[in-house]
């Protein structure tokens, strides 16, 4: 079968980092159209083998992006469309019904109360979305919370199929090597307690309460991977709280293991979570997880990930969840943890496997959205 994916942008994010991911593990022959922004994950796509087409869209009003598109598909002879992200959903959906492509999918990533992709989601956002939605033939969800905010927004269960992001535990393993040289790098001393944290310094995010939750614990300091509108405001708080040389910016990094590695503890503020993939990642790379929402989890049962510890997002709150983190952590010493079940339950092999299910469908074909079942943990 012949795939095309639609994505909005190539630049370092979670959508983009899935689509990586994703097609090293499909058997189908996939090839990728990138709206804007042909960044770091298309070249690491194409450094894989996988053709990547820039459509060089000229912004939200550039509609001739969807003949150019249809033109595209047409031209391939692709079976199956599937977009990621909202733009490329809603020009990408269009576009294959223009070339008469038998198959469209499309992925909702990040769907939040009153935002999708970190725009409000209005009354003209929501129309073009449910009037673009209804021109494919299955919409797939990252986690049932969003499968849940589909429905309410007007999305027929039916149309909906469940299937969660994914990581790749090889990537992210533990290696006391990338340790020491990151650490190095960035001026961290080696016998430092570091709290890691990883996300689009948005304001949403809530990264000014955790910098303001370390300032309260002597001696320990924050690794901040990541860049957005609210870094200099950050950076300002840093100074302001007196912790500036405490807290690390390390700015946008295209893969996480360097700051995992590095870190001691892991930390995600942010309440308004669609999935949470870093929080994922940090239990895999043997970390313990202070989080204040990772839908994932939430829909696994407490034993799928015992090192991961939800709280509020508040300062109080998270000074409180890290520094019983390190007290443990100075009991055991500085040995990783063991691999929890979720980090089986979400491995991207596991989770490819059935949106390649979901690609052999014949057209047309509906089934319940299916939910997955936990990975079992040992002992139970």
């Amino acid at each position: 079968m012949r795939v095309l994916h639609v994505i909005t942008g190539l630049g370092v994010g979670g959508a983009e980092h899935q689509l990586r991911l994703l097609l090293r593990h499909l058997p189908d022959e996939c090839e990728v159209a990138t709206l804007t922004n042909p960044g770091p994950v298309a070249d690491a796509i194409r450094a894989a083998g996988t053709v990547v087409h820039d459509l060089r869209m000229g912004g939200n009003r550039d509609v001739s992006v969807v003949p150019r598109l249809a033109r595209l598909m047409r031209a391939g002879r692709f079976d199956l469309v599937h977009t990621h992200l909202y733009r490329a959903g809603v020009h990408g959906r269009l576009a294959a019904r223009l070339a008469r492509v038998p198959r469209v999918v499309a992925t909702e990533h990040s769907l939040n109360e009153g935002m999708i992709e970190g725009r409000a989601t209005t009354r003209g956002v929501r129309a073009l979305y449910l009037a673009a939605e209804r021109l494919g033939d299955t919409t797939v969800a990252v986690s049932d919370t969003v499968a849940d905010r589909l429905v309410a927004w007007g999305v027929p269960r039916r149309r909906i199929r469940v299937v969660p992001n994914g990581i790749d535990p090889a990537e992210v393993a533990f290696d006391p090597a990338i340790r020491r040289a990151t650490r190095d790098r960035l001026g961290i001393p080696a016998g430092a307690r570091v709290v890691g944290a990883i996300g689009r310094l948005e304001p949403t995010k809530r990264f000014d309460q955790l910098i303001l939750a370390v300032r309260d614990l002597p001696g320990v300091s924050l690794l901040l991977a990541g860049d957005g509108s609210a870094r200099a405001s950050l950076e300002l708080l840093a100074r302001d709280a007196g912790v500036a040389d405490r807290v690390v910016f390390a700015g946008t990094t295209p893969y996480p293991r360097d700051v995992l590695c590095a870190a001691d503890v892991f930390a995600s503020p942010s309440d308004r979570e669609t999935f949470g993939l870093a929080v994922i990642e940090a239990l895999a790379c043997g970390l313990p997880v202070v989080y204040a929402a990772c839908p994932p989890l939430e829909e696994l049962t407490v034993d799928a990930a015992p090192a991961a510890r939800r709280t509020a997002s508040e300062r109080a709150a998270l000074r409180e969840a890290l520094r019983a983190e390190l007290v443990r952590l100075d009991e055991r010493g500085d040995g990783r943890l063991p691999l929890p079940p979720a980090v089986g339950h979400y491995d991207i092999a596991r989770l490819a496997r059935a949106v390649a299910d979901l690609y052999a469908q014949p057209a047309g074909h509906r089934r319940p959205a299916p939910v997955f079942q936990p990975v079992e943990s040992e002992g139970s």
